[in-house]
């Protein structure tokens, strides 16, 4: 497979700030690449550079194997970048908005026809053709916004955080068009907070933070960089305060976090903290009725590497 992405030593400052730090990145055809990082570790900057948003300091910058430049046209007509923000027109029906976009890249009408129709499909809006902006929940209008975005079929796509606040319907929906999308040979860069859906999607996934890749492989190989962090999670009915302080300042406690009468303990060593935590459950009369072990997760990944968590 060639190599859609190449970036090699890119360096980005704004006056004495930092914000790519001798970046690189590599992005084979079909993948679908999760790009991740806690906010400001500079992945919106990566992502401009690459499209000749911004300019740069240092480094080069390769898409389909040619220099990307502010004129690189054609380059561009092949990449399409869907927003954070819903960039659609209020006057114009869901059918309209999408004819608009399609329109910029494909001038012919009877094979614009056929990929709108396609695309209305593929993100679930054909019930919402003759609908307005203003007549849509969110994730409709979410929907119709990455509609427009790959109605013309581009080989690159950047989704920037497409399921923000979307019910969980379109979230499904717009996750099942994105891996169809690859399917039919798209490469996707996809920058999110939820790491489920990194684990749903992405064939290969990069951290970054303060500019720089912290980290990279599939999710398999970043989860064995930590396989030595377990999970240790105990049902209890209820758990004071004190106890969770307790149990925070055992020395091999990562993170702990006590949510609808569970607690997850994230910690380096679990035989060393298993019996100081039953003893001192038994001690206080905290009763719990059920105790398992689990590995580590992405997100567990994602907090060990940078020490963040990815909603921060």
């Amino acid at each position: 497979f060639s190599m859609i992405i190449e970036i090699d030593n890119l360096v980005k400052r704004y006056g004495d700030f930092l914000a790519l730090n001798h970046f690189n990145l590599q992005v084979r055809e079909g993948e679908v690449l999760g790009l991740l990082g806690p906010n400001g570790s500079g992945k919106s900057t990566a992502i401009n550079c690459m499209l000749s948003l911004l300019s740069f300091d240092k480094g080069t910058i390769k898409l389909f194997g040619n220099k990307m430049t502010p004129t690189s046209y054609e380059i561009k007509q092949k990449i399409d970048v869907v927003p954070q923000d819903i960039a659609v027109f209020e006057e114009l029906t869901v059918y309209d908005n999408v004819d608009y976009f399609c329109g910029l890249y494909v001038a012919d009408k009877k094979k614009r026809k056929l990929l709108i129709e396609e695309v209305i499909s593929l993100v679930g809006l054909e019930e919402f053709k003759g609908f307005y902006p203003k007549q849509l929940s969110g994730g409709l209008k979410r929907r119709l916004n990455i509609a427009c975005g790959i109605a013309h079929k581009p080989q690159l796509i950047f989704l920037d955080e497409p399921t923000v606040a979307v019910d969980p319907q379109s979230r499904n929906k717009i996750l099942d068009s994105i891996k169809k999308l690859n399917q039919q040979g798209a490469t996707i860069v996809y920058t999110t907070h939820y790491m489920e859906e990194v684990e749903i999607l992405c064939d290969q996934i990069v951290i970054m933070d303060q500019g720089q890749v912290i980290a990279k492989g599939t999710k398999e190989e970043l989860k064995d960089m930590v396989r030595s962090t377990e999970n240790l999670v105990i049902d209890i009915p209820l758990l004071p305060d004190t106890a969770i302080e307790f149990i925070k300042s055992l020395p091999q406690v990562l993170e702990t976090a006590y949510d609808k009468e569970r607690l997850t303990i994230t910690a380096k060593k679990m035989k060393e903290i298993l019996l100081p935590v039953l003893s001192y459950l038994e001690d206080e009369h905290i009763a719990f009725t059920k105790i398992h072990t689990g590995e580590a997760t992405l997100n567990d990944v994602f907090l060990e590497i940078t020490g963040k968590e990815l909603r921060d």
